[in-house]
C-alpha cells in the first residue's frame, strides 16, 4: 500500500518570498548577477530589469549581501533565469545567446530583447520568455 508522506519544510532564514525558499531566492540572485555580467548590463539597466530596485541595492547584491525579496522580485529572477535557459537551449554557443539579447529583433518592433526588458515591466519580461519558449518549442 502506498503511503503519502508530507515532507517537513526546511527551516527558513534570510530573504524569502511566499513562493520560493530563502536558499532558492539566494541562488537565483547569484545566478542573475552572473547573467547580467554576461549580458554586459550597466548597474542602472540591471536595477530596471529587477523591477526598479536601487543601484545601491544592486551593488550590495553583487557583493553577496542579499536582503529582503518580494514575490514580484523573486518572480522576476525566476523569469530571467527562464530566459537564460531558453537561450541556452536555442543556441549551442552560449555567447551567441548573449549577443542575441543585444541584437535588433523584428519580433520586438526592431528593439533588442534587452531594449524590451529595459522598459521595466513584468509583462515585457514574460513576453520575452514566452517568445523564446515558442521559438524553442517549449510548452
Amino acid at each position: 500500500m502506498l503511503q503519502l508522506v508530507t515532507p517537513t519544510p526546511a527551516p527558513q532564514s534570510g530573504p524569502k518570498s511566499d513562493r520560493y525558499s530563502a536558499p532558492e531566492v539566494q541562488a537565483m540572485q547569484r545566478a542573475v548577477m552572473t547573467l547580467f555580467t554576461k549580458w554586459q548590463l550597466s548597474e542602472a539597466d540591471a536595477a530596471v530589469l529587477l523591477g526598479g530596485i536601487s543601484t545601491k541595492t544592486y551593488r550590495r547584491w553583487r557583493e553577496g549581501e542579499y536582503g529582503r525579496v518580494t514575490r514580484d522580485l523573486a518572480d522576476r529572477l525566476s523569469n530571467l533565469l527562464g530566459v537564460h535557459k531558453a537561450l541556452r537551449l536555442i543556441f549551442a554557443d552560449p555567447a551567441a545567446g548573449y549577443r542575441w539579447m543585444a541584437a535588433a529583433n523584428t519580433a520586438f518592433g526592431g528593439m533588442s530583447a534587452l531594449d524590451l526588458l529595459r522598459q521595466g515591466g513584468m509583462e515585457d519580461l514574460v513576453r520575452l520568455r514566452r517568445y523564446l519558449d515558442s521559438v524553442r518549442g517549449g510548452w
